[in-house]
């Protein structure tokens, strides 16, 4: 199980372009990449109306990109403490069930972010067009002199007078959401107290790492779509808790109940179960067996996901057992009024646990950024059997 290194990362963008040789060269040879066409870099600022000097400050910072990439490293994927050792204990105190916040001691998602990404940084895509990925971006800017057409705009160029380049890189382009290792950690020592926990997604590996922090859970079993977050999952399972059971399924959870042998060895064998299912077409992954990729109406999405992976996770669970998912309002103000995915999916739940109410607790992270006007709230769903 390697993590990408500093070094290596910042390694990635070295290149030897001759637009970057000089200033001249670099107005001559750029292009800037608009409605998936690119224009000559020339030619679009003539028709934009921008200034030779903020193109200038533009190509400095190209320059200086290793101060960039080495800050954004630190910041975002460095695993190593103080000292240059990797821990992975996390030291902190659980938050309480009342308190759950994904943003608080964020550094634990750092191994996440390492271990997985050129999914989470480039391969997974935004469901909201036109919002290109972070690492899409930077490897067309630094590698090719292609210029995303929003790193030009009147907002994009005050930032980067005021010397803010990386806050137009973080703002206007997509990266795929984590969970914070902390938050199933968390959970796992409050209302989700168990000895053997599933998961229906891996979440970047992300439930696995807190769920086995957890001293009293002695065995994990996850299942994923993406062949390449089930490989590292397990490695990363066998490699740092090796004392523990984990078993990976690299299977869709919907499929799982069709497996004679996966249902006689787990019906009714764990003590909880967690996730954060998909948010529908918030963000595409990877992988033709991604469940928007299978269900191609919102309806069809909801019976065929959503509902047979709900009864997947009734059988397999303990009589008062525990499940818990997190979900937002995504999709529940949309303009087009195209569904409520927070009321679609607890409907559904509700029936397959036959549950006459649902317990609700909120998150208190910074909301879900769905579009960069309109943000939903996260909230857990907690049921049991």
């Amino acid at each position: 199980m390697k993590f990408i290194t500093e070094k290596q990362f910042v390694g990635l963008f070295e290149n030897d372009n001759p637009a970057y040789k000089s200033f001249a060269r670099f107005l001559k040879g750029a292009q800037v990449k608009s409605a998936k066409q690119l224009v000559p870099l020339m030619e679009y600022i003539q028709d934009k109306s921008i200034s030779t000097a903020d193109l200038k400050l533009l190509y400095e910072n190209l320059l200086r990109k290793n101060e960039y990439l080495g800050r954004f490293y630190k910041v975002s994927m460095n695993v190593l403490d103080k000292d240059h050792k990797f821990v992975l204990k996390i030291e902190d105190s659980p938050m309480k069930s009342n308190a759950i916040n994904n943003d608080h001691a964020v550094h634990y998602k750092n191994v996440i972010r390492n271990m997985h990404y050129m999914d989470i940084l480039k391969k997974t895509k935004s469901g909201i067009e036109n919002n290109p990925t972070f690492l899409r971006v930077l490897s067309d800017l630094y590698l090719h002199a292609i210029i995303d057409y929003k790193i030009l705009t009147p907002s994009a160029i005050h930032y980067m007078r005021e010397g803010r380049l990386g806050s137009v890189f973080s703002f206007f382009y997509f990266r795929a959401s984590i969970m914070n290792p902390l938050v199933p950690y968390s959970l796992g020592h409050g209302i989700l107290r168990g000895e053997r926990v599933f998961t229906p997604t891996l979440g970047w590996s992300s439930y696995c790492y807190g769920f086995l922090e957890c001293n009293h859970v002695v065995e994990y079993v996850g299942t994923d779509v993406i062949p390449g977050v089930c490989k590292k999952t397990l490695e990363f399972a066998e490699k740092y808790y090796p004392e523990k059971k984990t078993t990976i399924f690299c299977e869709p959870s919907e499929n799982l109940m069709l497996d004679a042998k996966f249902r006689r060895k787990y019906g009714e064998y764990f003590d909880v179960v967690f996730f954060s299912p998909p948010y529908y077409r918030l963000e595409m992954y990877a992988g033709e067996n991604q469940s928007t990729e299978k269900y191609k109406t919102y309806s069809a999405w909801l019976e065929n996901y959503w509902r047979k992976t709900m009864e997947l996770c009734y059988y397999v669970l303990k009589p008062g057992g525990k499940m818990a998912y997190i979900l937002s309002g995504y999709g529940s103000d949309n303009t087009k009024g195209e569904y409520d995915l927070l009321g679609d999916m607890n409907k559904i739940a509700k029936v397959v646990f036959q549950a006459k109410r649902v317990q609700v607790l909120p998150m208190y992270n910074k909301n879900v950024h769905v579009t960069a006007h309109r943000e939903t709230a996260e909230k857990i769903i907690l049921f049991v059997k």
